[in-house]
């Protein structure tokens, strides 16, 4: 995981996004952590003296002052709740809770990173233990618009991967400390297709070539040319259903290939889940290329350098700072 949102995921999206922290909690998470089942009595993550101690002050929606009595050590997350809001309960599963977000270190007490606790700062989670670590779902889940919440979350619970600790200064056997106020809840989306169901478009010159396997996995062929210098999208399969409006929660498969290499950096076909993001939380020219789009669609997407990661590049991924990347991407669904 690279990117605040990216520090958050678990699995989904290792090399989309581009704002950090968010995306280590998501896909890093240990693969044999369980949240709880979904119910229409949500049973809340229980507290405990740990998360107890965080002292938490100042207004919902703004930016706390949290003094931790650390170091904390705790075997599985305990959450507690500092405020009590009274908004639309967030489910266990499919519910998507926006929120702005302050993390700590449980071993020193010192803040790791947080939200803008703007406009800009929102950050959507869906609560799915798939995609965020299983100590963020477990203090999120069960909450109510307008609570703001404290957890504190071991490490099973948290970092499996090191990088991710490392980028944010998480030893091996700390614990972390997540302050959220849940602003808002999206009710759960309309199911997602398995795959593209657009109607067939016309190949367009001068891009890859795409074959889809009997699961509608894709093949991208890169053509023996140089690639283009600007971003260009074509639509292979044009679906008829919702529009994705800007920065909106979607879900996709996709397939990302290095232009230069003709290497697969990432894909969610082999992990063998579709992927859900904000399109507000991903590489410009992905943005660009997804907005405006139909659900049902299948897209190609080619980004030079200046849309995708830069001169710095993304060395996890294998992408140097003068590579064009390629995405094929079937749009499954809204939220």
């Amino acid at each position: 995981m690279f990117l605040l949102r990216r520090v958050l995921v678990r699995k989904a999206i290792p090399f989309l996004l581009t704002i950090g922290v968010v995306a280590s909690l998501a896909a890093c998470a240990p693969a044999d952590s369980t949240t709880a089942e979904n119910s229409v009595d949500c049973t809340p993550t229980p507290s405990g003296s740990a998360s107890e101690g965080v002292t938490v002050s100042g207004d919902f929606g703004t930016k706390p002052e949290v003094t931790i009595d650390f170091p904390t050590d705790v075997a599985e997350t305990q959450r507690s709740v500092a405020i009590e809001g009274d908004g639309d309960t967030v489910a266990v599963e499919a519910a998507t809770a926006n929120v702005q977000f302050s993390l700590y270190s449980g071993a020193t007490g010192d803040e790791l990173s947080s939200t803008t606790y703007d406009e800009a700062g929102l950050t959507a989670f869906p609560v799915d233990a798939e995609q965020f670590l299983v100590g963020i779902v477990k203090t999120i889940e069960c909450s109510t618009a307008g609570s703001r919440v404290v957890g504190v979350i071991p490490p099973e619970e948290s970092f499996a991967d090191d990088a991710a600790r490392e980028q944010l200064g998480v030893g091996a056997d700390d614990d972390i400390v997540f302050v959220v106020d849940v602003i808002s809840v999206d009710p759960p989306a309309a199911p997602a297709l398995p795959r593209a169901d657009g109607e067939d478009q016309p190949a367009e010159d001068g891009f890859p070539t795409v074959k889809l396997d009997d699961d509608g996995r894709p093949t991208i062929t890169i053509p023996d040319t140089d690639p283009p210098t600007e971003l260009e999208v074509a639509v292979l399969k044009q679906g008829d259903g919702d529009t994705i409006e800007e920065n909106s929660d979607v879900v996709v498969h996709y397939v990302g290939m290095n232009w230069t290499t003709g290497e697969i950096f990432d894909e969610s076909w082999a992990r063998g889940a579709p992927s859900t993001f904000n399109t507000g939380q991903v590489v410009p020219g992905f943005k660009t290329a997804l907005e405006g789009q139909k659900v049902g669609s299948q897209i190609i997407a080619v980004l030079p350098p200046s849309e995708g990661y830069g001169e710095a590049g993304n060395s996890g991924a294998g992408i140097g700072g003068t590579d064009t990347i390629v995405f094929v991407v079937d749009i499954l669904g809204i939220g």
